[in-house]
């Protein structure tokens, strides 16, 4: 049963690339201004099912989905609604930072120019907004028209950030933000999530573990595509219900 509080929600979800089945029969809920992990070994549908959250894998040929994914109560697969839309609501922000071969300032207001805005003093606010939500603004404030590809890779991670951010999302996924960032760069991107939710809700993948304690509210486990247990992060990590999430979670495999 679908709860009212939910912002976004997966009902008997199952995913086909051709004639390899990667999501089995998912039901879960995320609410709102929440960080939400998911973990499990590679290869176990974390990253898809994120990817069906603003319908990443409509690009994707010979993919094929059944069940439903509610956002805000509407059907984000419906025939009437708009991909594009959807995108604009849930942003995304990548395993490897990409930032585009443009300065700093053009990466943040890349989006905004897209959907119509030219004027100077609106696109001005909407990159310091961002720029400060993603806490980099103090750092890039005095070179907002150097090349972005000029930045360290965390810095350049916050600012893809910023870019997601940029056209006023209500749901940010992290697809392993921080696996390719050393450990200064990781703590900056976490302490970020937790500012983020304050406005916005956060799903992280994760194959960091101690990272998903650290900084998330619900943790699901999946395993070879099935959702295998989801829960509060506390209880899944000190209590959980299912063998294989123990099993996992005291590193016995995965």
């Amino acid at each position: 049963m679908a709860n009212r509080d939910e912002i976004i929600r997966t009902e008997h979800l199952s995913l086909w690339y051709g004639e390899k089945q990667a999501l089995y029969d998912i039901t879960m809920g995320i609410l709102p201004n929440k960080i939400t992990a998911l973990i499990g070994p590679s290869g176990c549908g974390k990253s898809t099912l994120i990817r069906c959250f603003n319908r990443m894998n409509d690009v994707i040929d010979k993919c094929r989905i059944t069940g439903k994914i509610f956002f805000h109560g509407n059907d984000i697969y419906g025939s009437d609604t708009d991909a594009v839309e959807v995108r604009k609501k849930i942003g995304m922000v990548f395993q490897k930072p990409n930032p585009f071969p443009k300065s700093i300032y053009e990466n943040v207001a890349y989006g905004s120019k897209v959907q119509g805005i030219t004027n100077k003093n609106q696109l001005d606010e909407i990159v310091e907004k961002s720029l400060k939500d993603a806490a980099l603004w103090d750092e890039v404030k005095d070179r907002l028209h150097e090349s972005a590809m000029g930045l360290s890779g965390g810095q350049q991670q916050r600012l893809c950030i910023a870019r997601s951010l940029s056209i006023n999302p209500e749901v940010i996924l992290m697809d392993e933000p921080c696996s390719a960032l050393d450990p200064i760069a990781t703590a900056k991107i976490e302490d970020l999530m937790t500012e983020l939710k304050k406005k916005y809700t956060v799903i992280i993948v994760t194959h960091n573990m101690q990272q998903a304690a650290r900084v998330s509210d619900f943790t699901a486990y999946m395993y070879l595509g099935k959702l295998i247990e989801f829960g509060e992060t506390e209880q899944i990590f000190e209590n959980p219900k299912e063998e294989l999430t123990e099993n996992y979670i005291t590193g016995r495999f995965g």
